[in-house]
């Protein structure tokens, strides 16, 4: 048998796992595998190697829905609805430069992994846009879940479920999602030279604003210098406006008003625009050579205390700031030395989780990359676990040691 088991289609899938169950095997779950590299390593027989399960089966426009095999690229989804000016809403994140890949992912590795961007303050996650599935459970069963229309009753939301499982669960085979209207523009409002928690308190008056903000991300002046387009070397703290041009430009002009009592405010037009917030969403700071070699972490807390856990992270750190300072990119200052404790203690102390997505298999291996559970969270999520794959087969230990 080889190492790798490359199906062709969803029977193929199943007739996998039937085969590893009958025989005491286990699998790693992969796409094009350009997020292998995040989360604890893991000891399996063979990959299960779902690129070959690719193509969009589905699309209406119209409906606002696209149905597509797991394995389809994710580029090869987004040209398609570019075409129709339409777009994946959750803006997933780009790992290839972060993690040293060359492939953007598939659709189904987005969705197992729950993917946002800067528009999650707005639109929500990937799991917001995740309609209906087809997977193969660890039991060798075919399961199916939600439709092809936006509201959609059928039981339970097993979409939800295997959003954000990291294939722990099940092989995804066929999904269903989405899809919305692009902006016809876009503008970012940028003020300068803001400390931390004053950018929090603008990023918040912005987000509560009737201006309809759909990202607020805070560059501290130690990284601002790798975002292109923006007016000087200094903190930026921007805010993006989407939407008709007319509307835009309203909002652009009341927004930069309503801004000017925390500093300077300069305009970025559409390319500029979309050009920095492509940068926010994959990180682009942390992504250079000069930075590859750090430990990387991204908690996720309240908006207005994701400054208050920086404070408390070595000052040799660098890092910034997404989702209106709900979610903190912070890359540790020395190769393979995570300081996992004293980021856990931060988080622990504020509120939130950290996920260490970028460091040595040897680190990942010895330190929790995913936030450790509370005994009662634990134990459902190994009742979860066992429901859909009691012999662990899928990415045993991916998550958590024994899960």
């Amino acid at each position: 048998m080889a190492d790798i088991l490359k199906p062709r289609n969803a029977k193929e899938v199943e007739d996998a796992v039937r085969w590893a169950l009958s025989d005491g095997k286990t699998l790693e779950v992969a796409g094009e595998g350009s997020k292998a590299a995040v989360g604890r390593p893991t000891q399996t027989d063979l990959t299960l190697d779902l690129s070959g399960l690719s193509g969009v089966t589905l699309y209406e426009p119209d409906e606002l829905v696209l149905s597509a095999k797991a394995g389809t690229p994710l580029t090869e989804i987004e040209t398609l609805v570019e075409k129709h000016n339409q777009q994946l809403d959750f803006e997933p994140i780009d790992y290839a430069a972060l993690l040293g890949g060359k492939s953007r992912g598939t659709i189904g590795g987005a969705l197992a992994a729950n993917l946002s961007g800067p528009r999650r303050i707005k639109a929500g996650a990937a799991r917001d846009h995740f309609l209906g599935v087809t997977a193969v459970t660890g039991r060798g069963e075919t399961i199916k879940s939600g439709g092809r229309v936006v509201k959609n009753v059928t039981g339970y939301d097993l979409c939800k479920v295997l959003a954000g499982s990291w294939g722990t669960l099940a092989a995804m085979t066929d999904i269903t999602i989405k899809v919305l209207p692009k902006a016809e523009t876009e503008a970012t409002i940028v003020i300068g030279g803001l400390d931390d928690a004053v950018a929090a308190k603008a990023m918040a008056a912005a987000l509560g604003s009737p201006f309809d903000v759909s990202g607020a991300a805070h560059l501290p002046d130690h990284v601002a210098s790798w975002f292109d387009g923006l007016p000087g070397i200094d903190a930026s703290t921007v805010l993006r406006l989407e939407g008709f041009a007319p509307s835009v430009a309203h909002r652009s002009d009341a927004l930069s008003v309503m801004m000017g009592k925390f500093g300077p405010v300069a305009i970025l037009a559409e390319t500029q625009s979309r050009a920095l917030w492509r940068a926010v969403r994959d990180a682009k700071p942390f992504a250079a050579e000069t930075m590859r070699d750090r430990p990387l972490w991204r908690i996720s807390t309240a908006p207005s205390r994701g400054h208050e856990i920086a404070a408390q992270i070595t000052p040799a750190a660098q890092m910034f700031y997404d989702w209106g300072g709900g979610l903190v990119w912070v890359a540790m200052p020395f190769a393979g030395e995570p300081d996992a404790a004293a980021i856990r203690a931060a988080v622990r102390k504020v509120g939130g989780h950290a996920t260490l997505v970028r460091a040595p298999a040897a680190v990942r291996a010895a330190v929790d990359v995913f936030e450790p559970q509370e005994p009662g969270v634990a134990a459902l999520s190994k009742r979860v676990k066992d429901a859909f794959d009691p012999n662990g087969v899928f990415n045993p230990g991916r998550m958590w040691a024994g899960v």
